[in-house]
């Protein structure tokens, strides 16, 4: 089942599409710095004024380009769309008429959607490592924290951060698919499930409800970046990950009982 539902989701023109987006954005990225020179020491994106220094800047330029936005996205639509295009396509109860289970199909639907998490981060750095030793030097990388490491180093570094990218979107995936078991319009899932980066980011961006902030699904997505230090700064990405763990219990269980108890043939 697994298979069948990992072949589907990431053979869908949609899917593709997608992921092409996340690759496309550092090769512009890195074609736009090659002819600009890109901007000044600490202006714009981060590792934005340092892509141009070393193949793994334009990497991570990359991940802080596309991490607000085309990544959460991206996640938005196919989480909302893994249970709900199935409903409203009428195919949802002939997947369940198999001797499969709900709870069997939800789990296959879920590792799904976070092995593409990982993968739309993936696909972000991979590029960018591509057209950055195109484009930029790919010798020494000199780390936020002043020391260098070695070439080899820093790529192993800059796919820990995919990995870690990808991690923090498992949140936002388990809203998208609670929601998706709430509804039968896979955009309507899609919309809600991108609302709750956006309010999210609101409210990290409000001093008034600091308090809230440690618990909010964006507030850690950063967090990749103590990566690049040396020493590696490791609590702030613990700090991510506990947030999205949470969030990944309460949501998925959330949808484990919606799906377990909802009326397919409804």
């Amino acid at each position: 089942m697994w298979l069948v539902e990992a072949r589907t989701t990431f053979t869908r023109a949609r899917v593709i599409a997608l992921l092409c987006v996340l690759v496309a954005v550092p090769v512009f990225l890195a074609l736009a710095v090659y002819l600009s020179g890109g901007p000044g020491a600490g202006q714009g994106p981060a590792f934005l004024d340092r892509a141009a220094r070393n193949a793994v800047f334009t990497a991570l330029a990359g991940l802080a380009v596309t991490m607000p936005i085309f990544i959460p996205l991206a996640v938005a639509v196919v989480a909302g769309d893994s249970i709900a295009g199935e409903a409203s396509l009428g195919t949802l109860r002939y997947l369940l008429a198999r001797p499969a289970g709900r709870s069997r199909l939800l789990l296959a639907k879920a590792t799904v959607v976070a092995l593409f998490c990982l993968s739309a981060a993936a696909v972000v750095v991979v590029a960018g490592l591509v057209a950055g030793i195109a484009f930029f030097p790919h010798g020494v990388v000199v780390t936020l924290s002043g020391t260098t490491v070695p070439f080899l180093d820093g790529i192993g570094r800059s796919l820990l951060a995919a990995l870690v990218v990808g991690a923090s979107m498992w949140g936002l995936a388990a809203i998208g698919l609670f929601v998706s078991t709430v509804t039968d319009v896979p955009i309507a899932a899609m919309a809600i499930t991108v609302g709750a980066v956006i309010v999210s980011g609101i409210l990290d961006g409000v001093s008034q409800v600091a308090f809230l902030h440690p618990w909010l699904i964006t507030n850690y997505w950063t967090a990749f970046a103590n990566l690049i230090r040396a020493p590696v700064r490791w609590h702030e990405i613990g700090q991510d990950l506990w947030v999205q763990a949470g969030y990944v219990a309460v949501f998925g269980s959330a949808a484990w009982a919606r799906m377990t108890s909802r009326d397919v043939l409804a």
